[in-house]
């Protein structure tokens, strides 16, 4: 049974408390499979140590997960007998827990770099029969008593231990917490039975929402209502699958909704669409599809399900293995964040409805006009053209501009190798060097461009960061990751040009790599990503990007694709206040989701009481009798950001304040790289072995605050009259 979690007081002089008191320190549990380590033995690895993927077949890879998994079962079995006698568990139990992991994580980490870099080679299918096989044998370990038993015993000896070793033990012990080790008798079968009715109704929620998705569908014939279209929207909706010739289907999918609403000119369509998207899975549409009572059933058994584990609900629960320790500390930072935020969103949306009135929109602004009039007024404020901006952006400047960056700040060097068997031509593997080393410290393999019928594609291309191999000193073995994107590719000889969303992606998946290719935890459970909380492992992602609102940085990384001229200063300011426009409306928007989120995991009011308790706190515009956007939000009740949802928002917040050590350095004329190596030391070097909340104070000296993120979205000095 597997556990259904993955993944510094906060002072400010403006409150009479602290937004974040932490007061436990115990270690997480890793959902996503965090990839792993060397495997010598391995059928599927080349002479030189790296995948041997030009040699990779379904069928071969299917037969060694298979065997590795026996071999890892039975392995686990062999350490259970070790704990009986146990004198010293790290040498005993863990070590050779980590020998164990090696050879099946990489194969493991293969078949999911496959997967998303090449599907042809690895068909969905497939990788799930591999995932699942995989899973289930990395599961025993932390559904063992008596591995569970030697973590407990190890941490109550008297002897004083390391933050990495504290923290590996806490891992299991929390793990086998979370798996109900401790739960015996009559209410061990019945946390079974809750457990498979939890995945039951998640499952039935899933499928009901997206087949509730996939009912809707609107025929244009207007060739009026398309004339503002990007292409690829047009494309994308046409019958005919040219843009300029319909008719067009409009649908719910995100990658046509979204766009859609923000480019259709006719009000009513765009109201029949939002209605739509929310009155999904509600009564008012097809009973059928209904999604309610699973809902409510699903909350039902998650609080049962914390009860029994000795949890007061399911988001105390959650908090075991997030950052930010509890409920209060979470919405201590909402509300310090909502007074600034929720007033500006009043603003923003009557500057809104004066734009779209002087040029004749005579009607009061509702929900699904926003989108439509938030584009346009941005780009009559700020000439904002992607498709123009994509022509400085040149894809071998930018990745060649960010390695340079990297190299300055940490001190590394990236270098290509080419002795090495890649999954397409395309794709590239370098190694990264330490300025004290003479040999690589870890590699990375870079696949950048969209290939038709072979990639994954999701509608926010936000790219794949996968960890195929994690950093073992007991196996002796480096870092190993992927990063997958879905980059134009280069036509006519033309090279790939990335709009700026799409250099913002790279950076902040490159930012997230690092972090695991620069740890220095000797532990591959708790090396890089691995053991990371869920609201700080995207920390190091964010950061990355906000190297692309520093005007020197900006500069160097782009260059028109003909003249090499950098991006003009005008542009560049531009970026700023692009990422300010309606910055209130857009993070209550996100706040109210996480509090909401928050709310229905510990509480056992009707979902519909809460939404109408909290939707006039975060929003400004009055709440659509028949919006049920509850029912199809599947982000937290069939996917695994249930009491998490924050999660997002949290990371921005550490993020900025991160980044803000740097602003300072350059407003006192301290030197940067002083901030860079303290950085690379603290966050890209302990990874998931130190607390993050330990690892925040190493580096800034105090605890967390908002106030940078509010800085960063032009809200820290607004003055607002009560």
């Amino acid at each position: 049974m597997a556990s259904s979690f993955l993944r510094p007081n906060i002072i400010t002089r403006h409150l009479k408390r602290p937004f974040y008191q932490n007061k436990r320190n115990s270690g997480y549990v890793v959902l996503i499979p965090e990839i792993g380590e060397d495997a010598e033995r391995s059928t599927l690895l080349s002479e030189n140590g790296l995948p041997e993927f030009n040699d990779f077949t379904i069928e071969k890879c299917i037969a060694t997960i298979s065997k590795q998994s026996l071999e890892y079962e039975n392995g686990v079995k062999q350490i259970e007998e070790s704990c009986l006698n146990c004198k010293n568990a790290f040498v005993e139990v863990f070590q050779p827990l980590e020998k164990l992991d090696s050879q099946l994580e990489l194969t493991w980490g293969m078949a999911k770099t496959l997967y998303l870099g090449n599907s042809c080679l690895m068909p969905t299918k497939s990788y799930i029969q591999i995932h699942e096989r995989a899973h289930k044998a990395r599961s025993t370990k932390f559904n063992s008593v008596p591995i569970y038993q030697a973590a407990v015993d190890e941490k109550n000896r008297l002897k004083k231990l390391s933050d990495e070793e504290q923290r590996l033990l806490d891992k299991y012990i929390l793990e086998g917490k979370l798996n109900g080790l401790d739960v015996k008798g009559s209410k061990r079968d019945r946390l079974n039975n809750i457990l498979n009715n939890l995945q039951k109704e998640k499952n039935t929620i899933r499928q009901k929402v997206s087949v509730a998705t996939k009912v809707f569908s609107s025929i244009i014939n207007n060739e009026l209502v398309i004339k503002e279209f990007p292409e690829s929207l047009a494309k994308a909706m046409s019958i005919n699958h040219e843009a300029d010739k319909g008719p067009w289907k409009l649908t719910l999918q995100p990658h046509i909704y979204e766009p859609f609403m923000q480019y259709c000119p006719d009000r009513n369509l765009r109201w029949n669409a939002w209605q739509a998207l929310m009155q999904r899975c509600s009564g008012y549409v097809n009973k059928d599809l209904e999604t309610s009572t699973n809902i409510e059933k699903l909350r039902g058994y998650r609080a049962e399900q914390a009860a029994i584990l000795g949890y007061d609900s399911f988001v105390d629960m959650s908090m075991e293995t997030k950052m930010a320790g509890s409920l209060d500390n979470v919405v201590n930072v909402l509300d310090s964040l909502l007074t600034k935020a929720r007033p500006m969103q009043d603003i923003e949306l009557e500057v809104l409805q004066d734009y779209a009135n002087e040029r004749g929109f005579d009607s009061k602004l509702e929900h699904w006009d926003i989108p439509y009039w938030q584009r346009k007024q941005k780009w009559s404020l700020y000439s904002f053209d992607e498709n123009k901006i994509r022509e400085y952006f040149p894809l071998p400047k930018v990745i060649n501009s960010l390695f340079n960056l990297c190299s300055n700040l940490f001190k590394i060097q990236i270098v290509e190798r080419s002795d090495t068997h890649t999954w397409h031509k395309d794709v590239k593997y370098y190694d990264v060097y330490d300025e004290t080393y003479n040999k690589p410290i870890a590699g990375f393999y870079l696949d950048p461009y969209a290939r038709e019928d072979e990639k994954i594609r999701v509608y926010d291309d936000a790219g794949w960061h996968v960890s195929i191999r994690q950093k073992n000193v007991i196996t002796s073995t480096q870092p190993l990751t992927a990063l997958i994107f879905n980059f134009q590719p280069p036509v006519d000889g033309k090279q790939s040009l990335l709009t700026f969303k799409e250099v913002s992606v790279l950076f902040h998946r490159f930012g997230h790599a690092l972090r695991h290719l620069l740890t220095t935890a000797n532990y591959s459970e708790v090396a890089g990503l691995s053991n990371v909380e869920w609201d700080a492992a995207e920390v190091c992602g964010h950061v990355m990007t906000h190297w692309l609102y520093d005007q020197h940085t900006i500069q160097s990384i782009s260059g028109h694709y003909k003249t090499d001229e950098p991006l003009p200063e005008e542009i560049v300011t531009n970026l700023q206040n692009i990422r300010r426009h309606m910055a209130g409306y857009e993070l209550c928007k996100e706040m109210y989701l996480s509090r909401l989120d928050l709310e229905l995991h510990s509480k056992k009011t009707f979902w519909r009481e809460v939404v109408t308790e909290l939707w006039p706190k975060y929003n400004a515009l009055p709440f659509d009798k028949y919006d049920s956007h509850v029912l199809s939000f599947t982000k937290i009740f069939s996917e695994e950001w249930g009491a998490a949802y924050y999660c997002h928002l949290w990371s921005k917040m550490i993020a900025a304040d991160i980044y803000s050590a740097f602003d300072e350095a350059r407003e006192s004329n301290q030197d940067i790289l002083t901030i860079s190596r303290r950085y690379r030391d603290t966050f890209l070097a302990t990874g998931g072995s130190c607390h993050p909340s330990e690892v925040f104070r190493r580096f800034r000296g105090r605890d967390p605050s908002p106030h940078a993120l509010l800085k960063n979205l032009g809200l820290a000095n607004k003055i607002v009259e009560e």
